[in-house]
């Protein structure tokens, strides 16, 4: 017979284990439950359906992307795709209604297609091929083709609404268990002794929380708020674009962008769809005429329509008579990071160019590719001081894309703007002309604006030889004293174009990378 004894002692024990247990369970899952600065309760839940608690998320989240625009969504769907868990915060993930991101050049898509994602930019979204440019200055046009000889068929540029070619991408991000996409404004990031923990975030109901990760990557665009964080940002603002969508009409040269070398500035036309033409007329400054007074209808009526080609003319009235007009301020930044443990920049709130060339996402794209393939061999980030020296190298390796087409842009826009100085004008004028010679001339530049050769010598060598043949034809038939001054002052210009330029990309870093020492950072020992 069991002793009374027995069945007590038992019995007190079980009591004992079941409320020390209860005690441990509750302190543990209770702070984890904790929200880090209201003091409510949540949970986040990642695609596959799991729910983790809030002070989990250090262990549960990779890397922390702030905005999920042309470089945020394809990070976080090339980064998922490697096995990294995402949390990507965007401010609003309705379709925006842009007008710029729109023409994605050769290069470009190349990116694309590496990173797996070129089916968001084809018939789904209604995206144009573009096989090209046509330049138009003073009533003649010469016709600039992509070199794609060495292509498949499928290579060319690509045009398409900018908020479709967004929403594509994040809903193809989204369909990965280890994105979570999530609506909300960062406010803050999170630092600790010098390192960038995570963010501070107000979700879409207003509700402050706090997301961890081992790495933050910050891609909320041309207007960020956290880049003076990250970087020594000097932002100009050079012009503005208007913009209008002409509608049921046909371009002069069709699947191509047209460039019209207009006074003050240039204007212009590419498809954005199969009935729509997108129309950018460059303002110069930080003012555009006021829209509500009528001045801008004025103004695009009485200076640029005169300018346009005559094949288009009826079409662009009709949409500035339709008054669907926007306008935006074009800004251009060199990139000039502050290397900062646990946090990185990417896309316009890194670096911004002119938008004339239509380059910012092949610089993105091209950014992400190199970035996917430097973080690869990693499986653990949480060495932040490590990864942060480990990751300058991105800084340098990405400088022959980048430094090429951001040259390229900010000089193109200040030599296809009209001037009152008569050596400006020469050098536009030498510019149209080299362009239109044909071959290496118009082969070279070409290749450059598409991304399919992203050389810095080449462009300033290709730069420097439309400066000489400016002096060339300033030469002929015989040169006099008058010439031989323009013809100086224009490869005075021509300098005073460039050089600043390079200089705010590092000469070091875009023609002589092989001799920073970043250059050959190798991977942290794992």
């Amino acid at each position: 017979m069991v002793s009374y004894e027995y069945i007590l002692g038992g019995f007190l024990a079980s009591l004992l284990g079941s409320v020390f247990f209860m005690i441990i369970s509750t302190t543990l899952g209770g702070n984890k439950k904790v929200k880090a600065l209201s003091g409510g309760v949540k949970s986040n839940a990642f695609g596959d359906g799991e729910f983790r608690p809030e002070m989990e998320e250090e262990k549960s989240t990779d890397v922390v992307i702030v905005g999920a625009g042309v470089a945020g969504a394809a990070l976080a769907y090339t980064l998922a795709k490697e096995g990294r868990r995402v949390h990507v915060i965007e401010r609003d993930l309705s379709e925006q209604d842009r007008i710029v991101g729109e023409l994605l050049q050769p290069g470009g898509y190349l990116k694309l297609i590496e990173l797996g994602l070129e089916d968001c930019a084809n018939e789904s979204i209604d995206a144009q091929k573009v096989f090209g440019y046509a330049l138009y200055k003073d009533g003649k046009d010469t016709k600039l083709s992509y070199p794609l000889e060495n292509y498949s068929s499928d290579i060319a540029g690509r045009s398409f609404h900018n908020g479709r070619f967004i929403q594509r991408m994040r809903e193809k991000a989204a369909t990965l268990s280890n994105v979570k996409l999530e609506q909300g404004t960062v406010t803050t990031l999170i630092e600790e002794k010098g390192t960038i923990k995570g963010v501070i975030y107000k979700n879409k109901a207003g509700e402050e929380f706090r997301t961890y990760a081992p790495l933050t990557i910050v891609c909320d665009g041309c207007f960020s708020n956290l880049r003076k964080n990250l970087s020594a940002p000097k932002v100009e603002s050079p012009s503005c674009f208007v913009g209008l969508v002409l509608e049921n009409c046909d371009l002069p040269h069709a699947n191509h962008g047209h460039v019209i070398l207009g006074d003050p500035s240039p204007v212009l036309f590419y498809p954005i769809s199969s009935t729509e033409i997108r129309c950018l007329v460059d303002v110069p400054g930080t003012k555009v005429p006021s829209l509500a007074s009528g001045e801008m209808a004025k103004y695009l009526k009485t200076v640029v329509a005169p300018q346009i080609p005559p094949q288009l003319y009826n079409s662009f009235i009709a949409a500035i008579d339709k008054g669907n007009i926007k306008s935006m301020q074009n800004k251009s930044m060199a990139a000039n990071p502050l290397p900062t443990p646990g946090a990185l920049l990417l896309g316009d709130s890194f670096n911004m160019r002119h938008p004339l060339t239509g380059g910012g996402m092949t610089v993105a794209l091209s950014d992400i590719v190199l970035l996917r393939d430097l973080l690869r061999p990693l499986h653990d980030l949480n060495d932040a001081a490590a990864l942060c020296n480990y990751l300058e190298s991105f800084y340098t390796l990405r400088k022959p894309v980048s430094s090429t087409i951001n040259t390229l842009a900010g000089a193109l826009y200040k030599v296809f703007c009209a001037s009152p100085d008569p050596a400006r004008q020469e050098m536009r004028e030498a510019c149209f002309g080299y362009l239109s010679l044909g071959g290496i001339c118009s082969y070279g530049p070409v290749s450059l604006l598409s991304g399919l050769n992203p050389r810095p010598l080449h462009l300033f060598l290709h730069f420097f030889a439309v400066a000489i043949y400016g002096v060339g034809r300033l030469m002929l038939p015989f040169p006099s004293p008058q010439r031989t001054w323009l013809g100086v002052r224009l490869i005075l210009s021509a300098s005073g174009i460039i050089f600043p330029i390079i200089k705010g990309e590092g000469v070091r870093q875009m023609f002589f990378p092989a001799t920073v020492p970043a250059y050959y950072r190798a991977p942290p020992v794992q």
